[in-house]
């Protein structure tokens, strides 16, 4: 149950009598006196009959998933039994903050960085865009850097301030009726409060970032205005169609997060949407209330699905979670919690045991990996043919793949073998749209530039020129690939050529690499 404080005063107030703490202590003493004997590779084998589905059964619900979301499950699905990955949640106000902290206190960051998309200091529109931007910003240079991102939306009741007391409230169920119910003015206020997000998203699915992302979390309890209503799924359902259909937000893993079904929050199963728009599902648990019944519920319901903390407040023992509940495969702590809730000893010997998955971890897991997903990503992006003459001829000096149209060369060269003035450039490759609409293009370009797409020539810049852009559009269906050919040259100077696109339904960005495919 969340209590505000502050603009960073969200904590949990759990407490627990002697009676439990002595009972659950009496239940696991014996199994963990057993197995602590074992090594934990045998740990890991001991036959646990759950029912669970063979990994290779364990795929996005979004048919249309992206490559990478599909690489993550595959991951969280392989991980399960294994280890835990180590996470941070930091606020919107600050993004980076208490992940930065505990790469200071360990040495070690988390593989996963858990980002705020809700605003609930009453900022204006304008601030709450700039922080949310700071989010997605900071969410792609993590994913670059090689972490995973989960996205959390502390939502304001559509329509109301986005205050914190919005968030956290009573709403009667004829009340929250209204807003899942088409044709009201809460529905579409609902949707609009959707809408909003999605462009942050969707920057992250133009970014080639998978998201962990959890809407509605703790449903189960009463404290957000969304929980414990007898039609919840009608809610899930409204977002997932919203963000999948509407939005082909296809880099999203749906997270179904409810409170451990302690004394404040009811069971799970009440709220389950279910497993057809469910990826992964998690429970918060606070005051290192690690009850054997909420881990052991949750293994049910996802049969087979991985299972994750969602959030805590006190890091976990990875030893004593690894020989009874051996399946969560990551934890996430609640931001200032990390320091409040937790010594310095305790951060540095949770980030460096053995069955902790940092982010290094992570990272050479990954290039150790080899599958079909790495031949699959490689074939994006577009071919690149570089000219030691400004006018295209002759044969190249240079053939290449490049990831995406964006570079800035100053006054040197491209690359070893191509001068740094008078050269020329012409990309080849597909294009695949996310939305059946209007795209507009805008090519900026120092020296002279030309684009065709689907063989129309909708950008005719081909003269000498200082940093001009040049805009032309063209309608396209979604998921269709289409022909594109970018031709440039550099006269002297400066060089530098950036290729962007929008449309109705999506921002001004640079193309990414994953709506491109090599020719």
């Amino acid at each position: 149950m969340y209590v505000y404080g502050g603009i960073y005063g969200w904590r949990k107030e759990i407490t627990l009598n002697t009676y439990r703490k002595y009972r659950l202590f009496t239940t696991i003493l014996p199994i963990i006196f057993i197995l602590s004997i074992l090594p934990w590779s045998e740990v890991r084998s001991l036959p646990v009959d759950r029912n669970i589905v063979p990994a290779a059964a364990i795929s996005p619900v979004n048919p249309e998933a992206s490559q990478e979301a599909a690489d993550l499950l595959d991951y969280l699905v392989d991980l399960g039994g294994k280890g835990i990955i180590s996470g941070q949640h930091d606020y919107l106000e600050s993004p980076d903050e208490f992940n930065n902290k505990l790469k200071n206190a360990s040495g070690d960051y988390a593989v996963l960085h858990g980002y705020e998309l809700g605003a609930v200091n009453n900022q204006s529109k304008e601030t709450i865009a700039r922080q949310r931007q700071a989010v997605v910003d900071s969410a792609i240079k993590w994913h670059d850097a090689g972490g995973i991102v989960a996205m959390t939306f502390h939502q304001n009741l559509p329509g109301t301030t986005p205050e914190w007391s919005n968030v956290h409230m009573s709403l009667s169920q004829e009340k929250f009726d209204a807003y899942v119910t088409p044709g009201t003015a809460q529905y579409k206020s609902l949707l609009a409060s959707l809408d909003e997000v999605a462009v942050y998203l969707g920057e992250l699915r133009d970014a080639g970032v998978p998201v962990l992302w959890r809407p509605y979390h703790e449903m189960n309890g009463n404290w957000f205005w969304w929980g414990q209503k007898d039609n919840f799924s009608k809610l899930w359902d409204i977002t997932y169609d919203r963000m999948v259909n509407k939005h082909k937000l296809n880099n999203l893993l749906w997270v179904w997060n409810p409170n451990a079904p302690n004394e404040w929050a009811g069971p799970y199963s009440a709220y389950y949407p279910g497993a057809a728009k469910v990826d992964v599902l998690a429970a918060d648990i606070y005051n290192n209330d690690y009850k054997q019944s909420y881990y052991e519920s949750l293994l049910r319901l996802a049969d087979g699905k991985p299972i994750g903390i969602g959030e805590s407040g006190e890091l976990p023992d990875p030893v004593i979670l690894s020989q009874t509940q051996s399946k969560w495969v990551y934890t996430m702590t609640w931001g200032k919690m990390l320091t409040e809730n937790n010594s310095l000893q305790k951060i540095q010997s949770f980030m460096g045991n053995k069955l902790t998955v940092s982010r290094n971890d992570y990272i050479q897991s990954l290039r150790t990996k080899t599958n079909t997903a790495a031949a699959i990503i490689s074939k994006n992006g577009v071919k690149g043919q570089y000219f030691n003459n400004a006018e295209l001829s002759g044969n190249p000096v240079l053939t290449r793949n490049d990831k995406k149209i964006d570079f800035n060369w100053h006054g040197d060269s491209p690359a070893a073998g191509v001068g740094k003035d008078s050269f020329s450039v012409r990309w080849t490759g597909k294009i695949k749209p996310v939305y059946s609409e209007k795209y507009t293009f805008t090519a900026s370009s120092d020296d002279g530039v030309r684009v065709w797409i689907a063989g129309k020539l909708i950008i005719d810049s081909w003269k000498n020129q200082s940093g001009v852009s040049r805009e032309g559009s063209i309608l396209l269906t979604a998921g269709t690939a289409y022909d594109i050919k970018v031709e440039y040259y550099e006269n002297r100077g400066d060089a530098s050529i950036r290729l962007m696109w929008k449309s109705p339904s999506q921002k001004s960005a640079v193309i990414p690499q994953n709506a491109l495919t090599l020719p």
